[in-house]
């Protein structure tokens, strides 16, 4: 009978220390090419943004991270167009899982995308994770740390993709995104977008369209 590998959840700080990664504070050249870019609204997109805004302000610091994904993430990635196609596949709650530099790392992904064939996936460029309360603290909940989720993401899809092609992701902690991308051993993180400024939250989603212009030009395919 084979042994059951034991499922270690890490810190980003672990993870930084075993991989030997490198935490790029300032915006790196790719980081900048991401986040310049704007979007405009139809009148049905301009009345959703609307609505979700103002559910937001009022509700985002009493909702956990459930009700956080259902009443407002759900709907801004409806409105950033993020969805299968035939050649993009997206993936909810999908648990990924690789042997790296000898550990054994494995995480369920809040929201994917990638190649794939139906619920198979093959080649994943984006990843997604969420927390509810900003509150909480990363260092003495690793299970709940959706940097470290997503650092730890990242490194399993580099072994799957076995290429040196950038992955792209973003994570959710309360009102606050910030987005992030892996090249090689170097991640840059974003400065915070407050989704309860309309500002901060039209930019969001730019930012997620613009994603998949570069995933359907840039990515699938190399």
């Amino acid at each position: 009978m084979a042994k059951k590998r034991k499922i270690q959840k890490y810190s980003e700080a672990q993870l930084i220390a075993i991989f030997g990664l490198e935490k790029i504070r300032q915006a790196t050249p790719l980081m900048l090419r991401w986040l310049e870019t704007t979007t405009t609204f139809s009148p049905y997109e301009q009345d959703t943004f609307s609505r979700i805004l103002a559910q937001a302000v009022e509700n985002i610091d009493a909702w956990a991270e459930e009700d956080l994904k259902m009443n407002f993430i759900a709907f801004v990635l409806e409105l950033a167009d993020l969805k299968s196609s035939k050649s993009i596949r997206t993936f909810f709650d999908k648990t990924i899982e690789a042997e790296r530099e000898g550990y054994f790392l494995k995480v369920k992904s809040d929201f994917m995308m990638g190649k794939g064939i139906l619920d198979m996936l093959q080649t994943p460029y984006f990843h997604f994770q969420a927390g509810g309360e900003p509150q909480y603290k990363k260092d003495k909940d690793p299970n709940g740390d959706p940097m470290a989720q997503l650092l730890e993401a990242f490194l399993i899809a580099q072994v799957l993709n076995k290429n040196q092609n950038p992955i792209y992701g973003c994570y959710v902690i309360g009102r606050f995104w910030y987005f992030v991308i892996i090249e090689g051993k170097e991640y840059c993180v974003s400065e915070s977008f407050d989704s309860t400024k309309e500002k901060d939250l039209s930019k969001i989603i730019a930012v997620l369209r613009h994603f998949k212009h570069i995933l359907v030009t840039e990515l699938i395919g190399n």
